[in-house]
């Protein structure tokens, strides 16, 4: 199975510790927070595929001397970044397998999660949050399964705790055979990918997790730097 890690934004957020350094390589407890996506897909992937453009030269470096994954692919987003469902749209022709997971580059997913969403034919991860506003709440049927996302709910307007989406999907290539359109944006948005799934009639399912740091910022950063990761991320050593 290939894994997606979208790692090619700017990290205005981070700024200024994004203005020489692409923040996947920020480090989080003496480690990039890239080593930590690449440690949370081993032993689920076998094939990596990073998504780059800021400071690309910096992430082709690092891929070149880690050992986690020998296999992987960089996918470079031209002509420009355009959202993240066109970074999807720009790793088609390098996926190898028929089945893909896609993670953000800059959250930390556990790999117990990531495990669960594998299984998955179609697939999106959650956390639980009594107030679903700042995020993406997911709606749910009966059956548990996705039917769509409401983006910044009003406080509330759903009973807690609620779904929210966390940015790690599972999909299949026939998500290929649908056309994303731009967003209000100006983007193409992978969570529209999600919902043609469910309007094509597949069943999308909704993988809880107990665990997500997003680090969007500094302060999330340094907060990052004191959290027990291990417990959801296991260690693993270079060669």
């Amino acid at each position: 199975m290939d894994g997606i890690i979208l790692a090619g934004g700017k990290g205005t957020r981070m700024r200024p510790l994004t203005l020489d350094t692409p923040k996947p390589l920020l480090l989080v407890q003496g480690r990039p927070i890239l080593e930590w996506s690449l440690m949370s897909l081993h032993g689920i992937v076998d094939h990596v595929l990073i998504v780059v453009k800021y400071l690309k030269e910096q992430i082709a470096d690092y891929m070149a001397t880690q050992t986690l994954f020998p296999d992987y692919t960089l996918v470079e987003q031209l002509p420009e970044p355009l959202g993240t469902g066109h970074a999807v749209m720009c790793c088609e022709d390098y996926l190898r397998s028929d089945e893909f997971i896609v993670v953000n580059g800059d959250d930390l997913y556990p790999k117990s999660a990531l495990e669960e969403l594998s299984r998955q034919p179609f697939g999106i991860m959650s956390i639980l949050k009594d107030d679903p506003s700042p995020y993406g709440a997911i709606l749910r049927d009966d059956a548990g399964n996705f039917l769509r996302i409401h983006e910044k709910p009003p406080i509330g307007l759903y009973p807690p705790p609620t779904p929210c989406n966390i940015g790690a999907y599972k999909f299949t290539s026939d998500v290929f055979d649908y056309r994303l359109e731009k967003s209000e944006r100006g983007e193409y948005e992978i969570t529209d990918y999600a919902g043609l799934a469910k309007a094509a009639e597949h069943i999308v399912s909704v993988v809880d997790s107990p665990f997500w740091f997003p680090i969007g910022n500094p302060d999330n950063l340094n907060d990052a730097q004191s959290i027990d990761i291990t417990r959801w991320i296991p260690i693993i050593e270079p060669l």
